[in-house]
Parts: C-alpha cells; structure tokens; sequence
C-alpha cells in the first residue's frame, strides 16, 4: 500500500491538484468566510492606536556639578539604560505627569470616543455588568489616582538606542495629540527628577542659599510651568540636567499598527492560502474511495465500472428516467461489461454486495437486473437473501412475503413465492422469519433454490448488501460462482473494507471484480479540457 501511495504522489498531475481543491471546496470556502469575518471582526474590536516618541541623552553635561552625578559617564551602557527605564516608570515620575496631564480624571470608556461604534457597544456593556464596589470618597479619589498612575505605566516604554547613550520614551494613546503630549510631559517629568536628584546634593554640600541651588531652583520650576506636553524651543527643552531632550514628541500622523487595507489583502490570500492547505490535509488523512483510479490502485480485481451521483431528483431506478443521461450510460456501460466477463468465465450466479446497506448495492443490483432483462433481453433472477434487512422488494416493487425465508422454512414452493418484476426478469423477495438468519441460510433448501433458479434463467443475482455479517456471506459465496463489490465514493474506508472481505480472500471466493458508486466529477466540465 505504501508503494501504491508513493506511486500516486509521483504521478500527480495538475487535475490531481485541482480535483483536491474543487472536492474540497467547501472547506476553502468555510475556511476563507472565517478567517475574513475574523479579521474583519478583529479589525472593528482593534482601536487605533498612535505612538509618539521623545529622544533622550544620558550622558548630557549638566549646568551644575554634584559628586553624586560625576562618574554617570563611565556607566556601562546597559546599566544606564536599566538605571533610566526604572526612572522613568518609577512612581514619582509618573504621578507628576498624570497629576499635569489630568490622567485621574479621565472617563473609564475614553476609548469610546475614538473606537469602531461595535467596540463602543461592547464597552458601554462591560461597564454596565462590571460591578464597582461603594468606598469612602477619599479612598476612591486614592483608588482611581492609582489606577491612573498604572494605566500612564502601561502607555509608556523605553527603548535604548544601540551603541549610544541615547534612549527614546515612547507613548501611545487613541489620539495622536495626547500620544505626544504623554510622551513630552513623563519625559520632562523625568527631567525634573534629575534636577531634584541634583538639588537635594547641591543643598547638602552648600546649603540652602548658594547660587547654584538657587539657580537649580530656577530651573525646576521652569521646567515645572511646562510640563503640559505642549512643543517647546528647543533650547528651554534640553534643559541643565544630566539627561536632556534632544528630540521632543510630535502628534503623529497615522497610526502605529498596520492599516486596515494592508491587513485585509494579506487576511484575504492567506485565508484561500490555509484554505487550501486545509483541503490538502483533509484530503491526506481521508481514507475513503475517492476516484475509480483508488479502486485500481487498492483492490486486486478490476473495476467493472461506477455509477455517477444522482442529482436532486431522486430519479435513482433507470427505469424511472425515460431520456438517455450519463446515469443511465453507465448503467448501460456496467450491465455490458459484467455480462460479458460472466459469459467468458462461464458463470451463472452472482452474489452483489458491499461493507453496508449505505453502500447502494441493492439499488444498483436492481438497475442491472432491469437493464439486463428488459434492454438486453437476458432471462435474469434476482434473490433477496439478506433476511435481516431485505430491500429488493422496495425497488422492484414486489411483496415482500411470501419469499426465500418462507421456502426455507418449508412455507411455501419456489414457484409460488417468485414474482414477475418485468420483463425476463424474476425476483424472490427475503420474506420474513423470527429465526436466526445463518440457520435458514445454512440449510440444503437454500442450494436447492439457487441451482433451480440457475436451471431457468440465464444469470441469477443474489443480494446480501452487509458484509459486516461474515458467516451470512460465507454461506451464500460457497453457492454462487462469484462474487461483485460495491463501495460508496467518500463513504467506504480502504482499511474497512479489506478487513472485511479478508476472510473472503482466505477462502478463495471467487471475486469478479468491483464496482464504483456514487461517482462525483469535481472539475467543472468546461475546465476538463485546459487540464
């Protein structure tokens, strides 16, 4: 079997690839409505966010000096920048610009103002269902400063620039305005921290009236007086600290994340990209019948032929269909080509059928045993032997009762339970007993009917369409001279199928070959001859 697989991969060829697809087809189709409504979904939920960013430096030469800051230049650049990412997020820093910024006393849905309105619907919902527990009215203006202060520390990160002492604040909101102004009020809060940093050394060594404390003082509150975030000159932004603003915050012109364009075309090619990964992958681990030439390849019997899917219809008896259509072609095609090789092997009687009732062996014997007798114009006989489930009757539109169980049984005579089903053709339906099938099929009556039906007519086809009842299919097969398989396109499973007729095999029965149903042609027929 391995052989076989590895044979077929080989000998692909671009219908194999294009069958795969249109068979699966659904599932690229699924595939590709999911991941687009997902992405689009995703898209809708995501609000834009903008980034804006302040450049530091580290090492900047200060106005004062302080043995506290002297040797910040010979830091390794990793400590600095661990030294100065702490800084920045650290809770001084942080509560000064919120407490400028008015970052407390922002609503809890301000992303409302800008999201998508699905986004502002799932937003006014959590809020109604969230549950806000009542505290005292310092305790909540303690609580909500916080939560600010948290919220300003998820906004902002810092990123060291390699193989410099440069460092970048950056800060991210839903408006661009407020993305900058974040990002000049934590940076030049920061700045002050250095300056305090410096002061509280410079008034240690000096005391509180020497000029250089009193000139740092100078510079803290003007550094105090723009913290809004709003531009400043250049000159004021750097500032006398050891760390300067080389580069302030601009609003930003579009958003940090992709646009929204970009993110459908590249959703769109790999959803039918995974789509048909999928259909590829589905088709791998199905272990079903899937075209006549996975019956060649499986079993060691020919193909006699295969039945094409009926559309809907419901016309499935060829008698019922009075125009010449594929379906009936093949029938046509199948009759031909069986009566043949039951003439060249001389053979007479003919066991038909499959892994299940759902395989449609009965149906198919039936429109043989019709197109043999009334087209062809041989005298055929047809016997329901599945006495479990009996069906013949149902398609041939004969009584079920009496039948072969009746004869078993002593009942009744051949000649009087058999019915005419149409022209040169005879048919004996199963009947019904309360007894064990395997003991009335054992018995010698039933040999005896098999060879009087052989005796009148030109080909007898027995129908037992369950192989999953071994012994029924043992007994019948010793009687008959052959035997035709019946498996179902995308139903029947290689590995179930060869369990079950394996004691079959081992008893030598005689199998004239098998039969394809419910045949389906993906391509479409107009792409047939590019292919």
């Amino acid at each position: 079997m391995e052989k076989i697989m590895k044979s077929n991969l080989v000998e692909s060829t671009m219908r194999d690839y294009l069958t795969v697809i249109f068979r699966r087809k659904m599932v690229i189709i699924v595939t590709f409505i999911t991941v687009m409504i997902s992405v689009v979904i995703g898209l809708e939920l995501k609000t834009p966010v903008y980034v804006a960013q302040v450049k530091m430096l580290v090492s900047g030469k200060k106005q004062v000096t302080s043995p506290y800051y002297k040797d910040i230049g010979s830091y390794g650049q990793s400590v600095v920048s661990l030294t100065q990412r702490e800084i920045v997020n650290s809770n001084p820093v942080l509560e000064r610009a919120v407490k400028v910024l008015g970052f407390h006393e922002r609503p809890l849905d301000y992303e409302i103002n800008f999201c998508s309105p699905i986004k502002a619907l799932l937003i006014r919902l959590r809020r109604s269902l969230s549950f806000q527990p009542s505290l005292p009215t310092a305790q909540e203006t303690e609580f909500i400063f916080r939560a600010a202060v948290e919220n300003l520390r998820e906004c902002v990160s810092i990123e060291s620039i390699r193989d410099t002492d440069i460092f970048t604040i950056s800060a991210k909101d839903f408006s661009p305005e407020a993305a900058s102004m974040i990002a000049n009020a934590v940076s030049r809060s920061y700045v002050i921290f250095d300056l305090e940093q410096q002061l509280v050394e410079l008034r240690t060594q000096y005391g509180e009236k020497h000029q250089d404390v009193l000139l740092l003082k100078d510079h803290i509150n003007a550094m105090e007086n723009h913290l809004s975030g709003l531009p400043l000159p250049t000159i004021e932004a750097i500032g006398p600290a050891s760390v300067k603003i080389i580069e302030q915050a601009q609003a930003p012109f579009a958003p940090a994340s992709t646009r929204k364009s970009t993110t459908l075309v590249i959703a769109f090619f790999m959803s039918i990209f995974l789509g048909v990964m999928l259909a590829f992958g589905f088709e791998y681990i199905d272990t079903t019948f899937k075209s006549p030439q996975d019956v060649e390849n499986f079993f060691p019997f020919p193909l006699l032929g295969f039945i094409p899917r009926v559309g809907n219809n419901g016309k499935t008896l060829i008698k019922e269909i009075q125009q010449t259509t594929p379906y009936t072609q093949s029938y046509h095609h199948l009759a031909d080509q069986l009566y043949l090789l039951i003439k060249d092997k001389k053979l007479k009687s003919v066991l038909v059928t499959a892994a299940s009732p759902l395989e449609g062996s009965t149906m198919i014997l039936a429109n043989l045993c019709t197109y043999l007798s009334a087209t062809a114009g041989h005298k055929v006989h047809v016997i329901d032997a599945n006495l479990r489930a009996p069906a013949v009757h149902k398609f041939l539109n004969i009584s079920e009762s009496p039948g072969l169980s009746d004869i078993l049984e002593g009942k009744t005579t051949l000649e009087k339970a058999t019915r005419n089903a149409g022209e040169n053709l005879i048919a004996l339906s199963a009947g019904k007993t309360s007894l064990n099938p395997v003991t009335l099929l054992g018995s010698v009556k039933l040999q005896e009917v098999i060879k009087s039906a052989m005796e009148n007519a030109d080909i007898v086809f027995v129908d037992y369409a369950n192989l999953r009842h071994i012994k029924d299919v043992s007994i019948l097969s010793s009687y008959l001279d052959g035997i035709v398989l019946v498996v179902n396109e995308g139903k029947t499973r290689r590995h179930v199928i060869k369990s079950l007729i394996a004691p079959l095999e081992q008893r030598k029965c005689n199998f004239i070959g098998v039969v394809l149903n419910n045949r389906t042609f993906a391509i479409p027929r107009i792409l047939y001859k590019w292919v």
